[in-house]
């Protein structure tokens, strides 16, 4: 014999897994701690970077190949700049609270103008 299927009232939903959601919340927490070590190591990296310019432009004669390290440098330093603004901001970090503000702001849109032509 089958065991009886349990059945819930139309119109209610099903609870998410617990296991489901405490997993979903640990990746999170693994991703969240992976992107701080790297922009922790861009930041050391990018101070490195700097350091060493500062270094080289100290130099009395520029040689080609003082300026050429420089450029180097330069090209390093933009590449950082753009890992650590990419990586505090990306479209991961802001899609659910920017369709919840789109969901309830539209909602709030509705709301008010049902209000407005009620009473107007």
């Amino acid at each position: 014999m089958k065991p009886p299927k349990e059945t819930q009232p139309q119109g209610e939903h099903p609870e998410p897994d617990l296991g489901q959601e405490l997993e979903l919340v640990e990746r999170s927490l693994v991703a969240l701690k992976e992107r701080y070590a790297q922009v922790q190591r861009d930041r050391q990296q990018k101070a490195e970077w700097q350091q060493h310019s500062h270094q080289l432009q100290q130099h009395q004669y520029q040689t080609p190949e003082i300026k050429a390290e420089l450029r180097h440098i330069q090209q390093q330093l933009q590449v950082l700049e753009i890992n650590l603004e990419s990586q505090l901001f990306s479209w991961g970090s802001f899609k659910r609270p920017f369709w919840q503000v789109v969901r309830f702001g539209g909602l709030g849109v509705i709301i008010g103008w049902i209000l407005k032509s009620c009473t107007g």
